[in-house]
């Protein structure tokens, strides 16, 4: 990555995060591969799930580590960009939706604007 917030991926960070907390991220790890095994839905399902959420959460290594693992699973360029645009839709329907928590909010105000 070229932005210098996110730091490259690397061994030695890696090594470093595993050293300073061994046990969780042992237990992590294994969560993980147990999360993405086969199991009622497929691995590239849940790949694509991942890249979806990745973008949700705006997850720059995420995106980047499930994009590759969903096309290391045989998704297709078209699905990883499908379910991208899914998680597009469900983050703007997320913002129309608690509108209405505004709009109650408004409504119970006793502040009225010119409509």
């Amino acid at each position: 990555m070229d932005n210098p917030m996110y730091p490259a991926a690397s061994r030695d960070l890696a090594r470093q995060r595993h050293d300073l907390a061994p046990e969780a991220s042992d237990a992590f790890k294994a969560f993980s591969a147990a999360v993405f095994a086969d199991g009622e839905i497929d691995k590239k399902t849940k790949q694509l799930i991942a890249v979806a959420v990745a973008h949700v959460t705006q997850c720059p290594y995420c995106i980047q580590g499930h994009t590759k693992g969903a096309l290391n699973a045989g998704a297709t360029d078209r699905q990883i960009m499908e379910a991208i645009w899914v998680a597009a839709e469900m983050r703007a329907g997320g913002a129309f939706a608690h509108s209405n928590l505004a709009l109650d909010t408004i409504n119970h105000s006793g502040h009225r604007s010119a409509t």
